[in-house]
């Protein structure tokens, strides 16, 4: 360790730096005030307060700027001299490790990812906690487990950040688990503070900032729930209890200056009962803290919470995990209109309801439950996709595909695009193109323009298909051209056709024969590319790859479309793609 001429030096240094930093903050501006107080970069007070620092804020930073200067020259203390063994030695360095990292190395570490962050919070206070419980004399078999329990308790919550951070299940879900957690931590600090107090190697200053410690970390569970995000709320009081909580610190360093075994004094007399009562006292109150009046509803999720946020199908679920599904969907009100029940019913109560909607034989039961447990929109009825969670054995007797998991949608959806791309065949078979396909084309089912036939790599092919939309109403025909896009419509009210592109090197010859309509447009290809966009994820588009109908490059081609409709009402499509200069349209057969 330093000398004690190093501590003084260091602590009239960085202390007197503190207080000049501070001075100096109120004539360079609100970004370097905040800097010298906070310790942390002056750019942050702009995220904080954009329009600069009010009168209160200012003179809380003052004033947090003494406080802090006041722990930092108690911190900055030199170790007391003495013998330690190999395991106090590794708790000291833990503990000034911890120090710094709330001093120093918290902005380097946040530079990196979270989980990096949070891994080493975790190894860094599992291996303190350990360690406490190795060298403190706690003259107490049951004082020692229990503080081991409310250890865990707070390396729990440590774990749950990391899991978090690395988008793995977490322990608990955040609205139950997290006021355990929180009152575990504070559990944790009056326990080790009781054996610090019974060990007898720590000074009355030490115990006092160690209960300076629990306090403020039981004042700060009621201000996190007043203030929300204290970040976002007031700004001195973000300040004030920054300060305080640096009293947290002031406990670690004086715990690790402290280790020494000199002067220890004898044991002291066993009161057993008082620390039992403590201890059933502090083990009990995170689970107290849990526990809920009869009366008050226990909610799992909201609409917003984290484990909502999925929306996995039926299939992919386990039985355990369908009815937390339900009551995500229940409750949710992200997309933008009222949930499908009141914020105020319970759990087990909209699980009741929603098994009476799923035996409701019409809408107007459903509206008639729905309105019975309060929603704010009974004649929304509840759907079937929401009902299969709790109740698979009625929906899937009538939507059997909704029992189905991923991947299994997804075998069933290629399963059924190919056998409607086999449903179509080649209009125009003896005449090969120097590229072609056939495929189904799928179109939106509550009505679609048609398909476009563009150039994909244009830069204003966006701009261009709308104005093929116009012109396709605009001229009320069946064909809209502008540039690089041609916009394709369809005879009769069909959410799917049969659709044939083939390109050729020249015109082929004109084929009128068998098509109610044929039409001829220009179209260019600035990139050197001509396609029909293939069906994507909302399941509109061309059933199977379409070829690059630009076959010579760059440049203008003629667009050639053949429409009819068959005797079963099934409308087919022949696009031929050639090389042209002309700009003209031809209605080849009108």
């Amino acid at each position: 360790m330093f000398s004690d001429g190093f501590w003084r030096i260091a602590r009239v240094g960085l202390v007197g730096l503190v207080l000049a930093a501070a001075v100096a903050g109120l004539v360079l501006g609100d970004a370097w005030l905040w800097a010298a107080v906070e310790w942390s970069p002056p750019v942050y007070a702009e995220f904080y307060a954009p329009d600069g620092f009010d009168t209160l804020t200012v003179a809380t930073l003052l004033v947090a700027a003494l406080v802090k200067a006041a722990f930092l020259w108690l911190i900055l203390r030199a170790p007391a001299p003495g013998p330690l063994d190999r395991r106090a030695r590794a708790l000291r360095r833990l503990l000034y490790l911890a120090v710094a990292y709330t001093l120093v190395l918290w902005y380097p570490i946040a530079l990196l990812p979270g989980a990096v962050d949070a891994a080493f919070q975790l190894a860094l206070w599992t291996a303190i906690d350990v360690l406490f419980l190795l060298v403190i004399r706690w003259r107490s078999r049951v004082l020692r487990a229990a503080a081991g329990a409310m250890f865990a308790v707070e390396l729990a919550g440590t774990a749950n950040e990391l899991l978090d951070e690395l988008d793995l299940p977490e322990l608990g879900s955040g609205g139950i688990a997290e006021p355990g957690l929180m009152l575990g931590g504070v559990a944790a600090i009056i326990l080790t503070v009781v054996g610090q107090r019974r060990d007898g190697r720590w000074s009355r200053g030490t115990l006092a900032a160690g209960w300076s410690s629990a306090g403020v970390y039981v004042l700060g569970i009621p201000l996190g729930a007043l203030f929300g995000r204290i970040s976002s709320g007031d700004l001195a009081m973000l300040v004030a209890v920054d300060a305080v909580g640096l009293v947290s610190t002031v406990w670690i360093a004086a715990t690790a200056r402290e280790l020494p075994a000199e002067d220890r004094p004898a044991d002291l007399p066993p009161t057993r009962r008082v620390v039992r009562v403590t201890v059933a006292a502090v083990a009990v109150l995170p689970v107290i803290a849990l526990i809920h009046p009869e009366r008050t509803p226990h909610l799992t999720y909201s609409g917003w919470s984290a484990d909502c946020y999925d929306r996995p199908a039926f299939g992919d679920l386990k039985p355990a995990e369908r009815e937390a599904a339900f009551l995500c969907r229940a409750r949710d009100t992200a997309s933008g209109g009222s949930s499908m029940f009141p914020d105020d019913l319970s759990d087990q109560e909209i699980l009741a309801y929603g098994r009476a909607l799923c035996r409701a034989k019409e809408r107007g039961e459903q509206e008639a439950i729905l309105a019975r447990a309060g929603s704010a929109r009974p004649a929304w009825g509840a759907d079937p996709w929401d009902l299969v969670y709790i109740c698979p054995e009625i929906v899937g007797a009538t939507h059997p595909e909704l029992l189905r998991s991923t991947a299994e949608t997804e075998a069933a959806n290629t399963a059924f695009v190919a056998e409607e791309n086999a449903k179509c065949r080649d209009p125009w078979p003896r005449r090969k193109g120097a590229v072609q396909a056939t495929a189904k084309y799928f179109l939106f089912a509550d009505g679609d323009h048609g398909y476009l036939v563009h150039d994909p790599g244009d830069e204003t092919v966006g701009e261009a298909a709308e104005q093929a939309i116009d012109k396709l109403y605009d001229d009320n025909a069946l064909i809209g051209v502008a540039g690089s896009a041609v916009l394709v419509g369809h005879i009769e009210d069909v959410i799917d056709l049969c659709l044939t592109v083939k390109a050729f090197r020249t015109a082929p010859p004109r084929r009128t024969a068998g098509w109610d309509q044929v039409t001829e447009v220009p179209v260019v290809s600035r990139s050197g590319r001509l396609t029909v966009p293939e069906m994507d994820g909302d399941g509109v588009g061309a059933g199977a790859p379409i070829p690059n109908l630009a076959i010579a490059g760059k440049g203008r081609y003629r667009l050639r479309v053949h429409v009819r409709v068959d005797d079963a009402g099934e409308e087919q499509h022949l696009v031929v793609v050639f090389p042209g200069a002309s700009r003209k349209r031809l209605t080849l057969k009108p």
